[in-house]
């Protein structure tokens, strides 16, 4: 058995339903799962329950209203500065709309370059880990001057993959990351994630409505539903 990579506890998740009611509502309650390293943990459900704002609070994008998140066993909230700022590094969330996920203002290579500075990569070696990094997910360097308009679905989520590893992650939060693609393209995208897992050891969170996606992805999945999480039988291929 993998270590155990993610945990969390008793999540729960409330919003305010209306100006004139003084109780808060349910998003999630009390939600508690783990996920092991290099596997892939699924998160299915229909839309609406809950699912994305649930990816949001794994990366800590949002706050939980109760509960916590556990990153290799220690708590985010007793994390120090220096320790947050490497969890945030570690764990990413790819998102569902490719093109929406990056700058529509600035060139590809100005959106990726972005990550770079803010990461104190050396700046003589930016070239060379965009490089490395579009050759991974299986991109053409040409791409890199055009904008996020200039190119398909697929490529931009692509792109979105590549920002990602630049940062060297160990888990990836996949939000719906091939509902808006061709069913072909969304095969490739697929089949890219499996690969990368097998070559990286990453450990995935995949959040998605479609169960046949779902299956074909994880090791173990998780039903959201009413506001909580059950665990289905499911044997990974």
């Amino acid at each position: 058995m993998c270590a155990v990579q993610l945990e969390a506890q008793k999540i729960s998740k409330t919003f305010q339903a209306g100006l004139f009611t003084s109780s808060p509502e349910y998003i999630l309650e009390n939600i508690s799962f783990k996920v092991q390293g290099s596997q892939t943990f699924g998160i299915v459900g229909e839309s609406g329950a809950g699912k994305t704002t649930l990816g949001k609070i794994i990366a800590a994008i949002e706050k939980p209203t109760g509960g916590q998140i556990f990153f290799q066993g220690r708590p985010l909230r007793e994390m120090t500065k220096r320790e947050f700022s490497i969890f945030r590094k570690k764990v990413q969330m790819m998102f569902q709309d490719p093109e929406g996920s990056l700058n529509p203002k600035k060139t590809i290579q100005k959106s990726l370059e972005e990550v770079l500075n803010l990461a104190k990569f050396p700046r003589g070696k930016w070239k060379s880990c965009l490089k490395k990094s579009f050759q991974t997910v299986g991109l053409d360097e040409e791409i890199l001057v055009r904008y996020p308009n200039e190119v398909s679905g697929g490529q931009n989520q692509r792109v979105a993959l590549a920002r990602i590893l630049l940062l060297d992650p160990e888990i990836i939060i996949l939000d719906e990351p091939t509902s808006a693609l061709d069913i072909s393209v969304q095969a490739q995208i697929l089949n890219l994630l499996k690969d990368l897992q097998k070559q990286r050891g990453l450990t995935y969170v995949f959040i998605s409505h479609d169960m046949e996606v779902i299956k074909f992805m994880c090791h173990e999945i998780s039903l959201i539903e009413n506001k909580r999480l059950s665990l289905t039988p499911h044997s990974s291929g």
